[in-house]
């Protein structure tokens, strides 16, 4: 599966969640490099050496792409632990 369309797919699985979406933007500012608007296209996307790592631990292959239903999952669990 191509990065977009698990994007896509977990993009479209958050859209039925509006109670995520404020988690979702604050984790990808988060997630984000220091000084990532600097860089073009200015937007706060993790450091691709850190999703590999993420995905070696959780799926143990960096290749994989995630499943919405983990993204979401991991989303729920940080909004929980923010209160």
């Amino acid at each position: 599966m191509t990065a977009q369309r698990w994007e896509l797919r977990a993009a479209l699985a958050l859209a039925a969640r509006p109670w995520l979406w404020a988690t979702a933007v604050t984790q990808l500012v988060r997630l984000a490099p220091s000084g990532w608007w600097r860089r073009w296209p200015p937007l706060p996307v993790p450091d691709a050496s850190y999703l590999r790592f993420r995905l070696q631990t959780a799926y143990g292959d960096p290749e994989r792409d995630p499943d919405p239903g983990d993204v979401l999952a991991y989303l729920t669990w940080c909004r929980r632990a923010r209160r």
